[in-house]
């Protein structure tokens, strides 16, 4: 079986020399860059399955980086920002990243999340797959949690990792009513803790690619949350 391959993004040798050698230990195969048009150029070359992505590179930055990954890719992408640095976490989910890690960070959280997100987004190896696909099928709309894809009237959606399983999750519950506290705590985990604007913004990002249809729409709860609303159900 061929190493899941990791691409690192940091102008800090150090940092970067460090991450990689964590990894490594952990049988993924690395390759470091220092600039943001390095990136680009390594991300065509070396096709990782996952990047680390520092948000201050000499010039091209990190979130220009992943906004250009994310016109062709939804390779995931893990944000990398140091401590004091003004880091938008809304921006950098909103351009689609799909987590990020403030530094300087512990060796084993920092491959924690990286199998996490592989895990999420369907991309670790050695997690077996589920003998009972996991799929939400409504009228215009299949959401497949099992393979990371959603249809809408006929046609393939585009969609993060985290839109997507947020999808599912409402989906898979009709007409039941969740707070934003309890999708941050299912979606996302404690390390979103308390960060509302998470859930809203990517919420918004489904009702613009979804719009709303004649049997379903996804509703906002006023002063508690959201809800899949089916009729006829």
């Amino acid at each position: 079986m061929s190493k899941q391959k990791i691409l690192i993004v940091d102008d800090d040798t150090n940092i970067s020399e460090l991450i990689s050698l964590y990894l490594i230990k952990e049988c993924f195969e690395t390759k470091t860059v220092e600039d943001g048009e390095s990136a680009l150029i390594a991300f065509h070359s070396f096709k990782p399955d996952l990047i680390l992505l520092d948000l201050m590179l000499p010039g091209m930055d990190g979130y220009q980086v992943c906004r250009e990954i994310r016109r062709e890719s939804q390779t995931p992408i893990i944000m990398l920002s140091a401590k004091g640095e003004v880091f938008d976490k809304v921006l950098g989910l909103e351009l689609g990243a799909d987590d990020y890690i403030i530094k300087p960070f512990d060796s084993k959280e920092m491959v924690a999340r990286v199998k996490a997100v592989l895990r999420r987004t369907g991309r670790q190896q050695d997690i077996p797959a589920s003998p009972s696909e996991k799929i939400v099928r409504l009228p215009d709309l299949t959401v497949n949690l099992t393979n990371y894809s959603v249809t809408y009237r006929g046609e393939n959606l585009e969609m993060p990792p985290k839109e997507l399983e947020l999808l599912y999750f409402l989906a898979s519950s009709p007409n039941q009513v969740f707070t934003r506290e309890q999708l941050l705590d299912h979606i996302w985990g404690y390390e979103y803790a308390g960060d509302s604007r998470t859930v809203d913004v990517h919420v918004k990002r489904l009702r613009e690619k979804l719009k709303d249809n004649a049997n379903w729409r996804l509703a906002t709860v006023w002063g508690i949350g959201y809800r899949f609303e089916v009729k006829n159900r």
